[in-house]
């Protein structure tokens, strides 16, 4: 039995949500044929079996969030939403499949950020049984938005007094006297995908308090050498670029009651040749020590545009024959 939902896009241009000559419209008929879709204006009626309709809420949610907080939906966007759709949440331990809910991290008041793959909820998993967890795996694969927004979760729920986000800036080599501009001006770049992720969980105006208040810090790797830090969630972002001493030296900022969850991938190094990437090191040597695990994310996690997982495939196909 079909059931009726109307979905108003209240305050965003139609074409922004159904596309250019509803191309985007056309793409999601595509992927639900026995649904029905019907466009007036900033209004959407849907028809659907109950099972459909649920996804199709959840597909023109996703839609009105990314509208509302970047005034655009691109194509790689619905793909991801289209695939992430079809992605079914592993069994619970009773063999029954869990509510959707359960792969809920963190809640706004307009959105949910869900563990949308294996990858990402043993992420979360993992971090609730251990006090450091890598996730190591390719370009796409949501490691960096998970552990932030894990990060989030654990800091609103008073598990943790402050935020520290970290990534080596060897693009710079960590020496950043030649770019123009003060220190703030000069990091940003390299910093800028740690804010992107942290403006989808706190509205703008709590961000730039938090980080006012030092509750929230976002640094070059290098300047959290010599310190000490307790009731923290510290993340490691992008670091197979850094180096073993590096790797250490974050590693052992952890104080009383901290945190903290490292996201690489290994197939990305930008080291020179004569360093050895500490994530590499990292995944040899710290195997098997209590309260430290390791979560590997592969092609089938990538939420990106499809494409990826099959570029990602090509390369590893290139790597095993040489």
């Amino acid at each position: 039995m079909l059931k009726e939902k109307l979905i108003e896009f209240e305050g965003i241009e139609p074409v922004i949500v159904f596309g250019p000559h509803d191309t985007w419209l056309k793409k999601v008929r595509e992927e639900f044929p026995e649904a029905q879709l019907t466009a007036r204006g900033n209004k959407l009626l849907l028809r659907a079996e109950e099972n459909e309709l649920r996804l199709l809420e959840q597909i023109f949610g996703e839609m009105r969030f990314l509208a509302d907080q970047h005034g655009e939906i691109l194509e790689n966007d619905l793909n991801a939403l289209l695939s992430l759709a079809f992605t079914p949440p592993p069994p619970s331990s009773s063999g029954k499949t869990q509510p959707v809910d359960n792969d809920v991290i963190v809640a706004t008041k307009d959105y949910a950020v869900r563990a949308k793959t294996n990858g990402q909820r043993k992420m979360v998993s993992e971090a609730k049984k251990n006090d450091i967890v890598f996730a190591i795996g390719p370009a796409g694969t949501g490691k960096t938005y998970t552990a932030v927004a894990i990060a989030v979760a654990a800091w609103k729920k008073k598990q943790v007094k402050r935020i520290v986000l970290a990534r080596p800036a060897v693009e710079a080599g960590e020496n950043l006297g030649f770019l123009p501009g003060d220190l703030v001006q000069k990091i940003d770049p390299y910093l800028r995908p740690l804010y992107d992720a942290l403006q989808d969980m706190l509205t703008a105006e709590k961000l730039r308090a938090l980080t006012e208040q030092r509750i929230i810090e976002i640094v070059p790797l290098a300047y959290m050498r010599g310190r000490t830090l307790n009731n923290s969630f510290i993340i490691l972002d992008e670091a197979q670029n850094a180096s073993n001493k590096q790797m250490k030296m974050c590693l052992t900022r952890l104080g009383i009651n901290s945190r903290a969850i490292i996201t690489g991938d290994v197939t990305q190094i930008d080291l020179p040749r004569e360093v050895e990437s500490g994530l590499k090191n990292a995944n040899t040597i710290l195997q098997g020590i209590s309260g430290i695990s390791f979560v590997f994310l592969d092609k089938s996690d990538v939420v990106r545009h499809r494409l990826v997982r099959n570029i990602i495939d090509a390369y590893e196909k290139e790597e095993e024959k040489q």
